[in-house]
């Protein structure tokens, strides 16, 4: 009889709430005001979202921004997917888009935002796509989540909030822009096929 493995899925299952809508809207106030006391303003700076959540929270800082400064930093698209290293690993997110958009960082602070900051490798990869817009003065990275468990040595500049987790939960940002709704999700991996409690 031949015996052969069966790869065990990981299905994942809601643990706990972290952040609610309202607390997600006051974590970003204090990133904005975070951002422009470390570049004195907004000169030469440009917010940079990578695919998919990262678009809405640049967006949302460059709104927070205005509303602070008058004057809203001119915020970019950025897809990461061709250079990971995980390309075939990756599966449906992020989404890799027809073309890349046109925009030059040349000489400026570079911004790039994003959800969750984790291994590392989505930021290394965006670093890489980042230069071909150009060669910015200098990159700072802003996350709304740090987990931890990072393969690379990368920080961010601008850290929402740092929230430890094991190996297997998950972080699950949920923007409006793209889930209808607004929160931050722990959830755990567990087998498909397990009993839930």
């Amino acid at each position: 009889m031949n015996k052969t493995k069966v790869a065990t899925l990981q299905v994942p299952r809601e643990k706990a709430q972290l952040m609610s809508a309202s607390e997600i809207d006051r974590t970003l106030v204090r990133l904005a005001h975070e951002i422009l006391e470390r570049n004195n303003g907004l000169e030469g700076v440009v917010l940079v979202g990578i695919r998919r959540r990262g678009v809405p929270l640049a967006e949302r800082l460059a709104r927070k921004m205005a509303d602070i400064e008058k004057f809203a930093p001119p915020v970019e698209t950025l897809d990461i997917t061709v250079y990971r290293d995980d390309f075939s690993e990756i599966g449906e997110k992020p989404v890799v888009q027809a073309a890349s958009a046109k925009f030059s960082v040349r000489g400026k602070t570079a911004i790039l935002v994003d959800d969750v900051l984790y291994t590392g490798r989505t930021t290394r990869a965006a670093l890489d796509a980042l230069l071909k817009h150009g060669r910015p003065q200098r990159v700072e990275l802003c996350v709304l989540i740090d987990r931890g468990h990072r393969e690379l040595p990368i920080q961010a500049n601008y850290v929402g909030r740092i929230i430890p987790t094991s190996e297997s939960e998950l972080i699950d940002v949920r923007l409006r822009e793209v889930d209808e709704q607004d929160c931050v999700v722990m959830c755990e991996r567990i087998p498909s096929g397990s009993p839930h409690p």
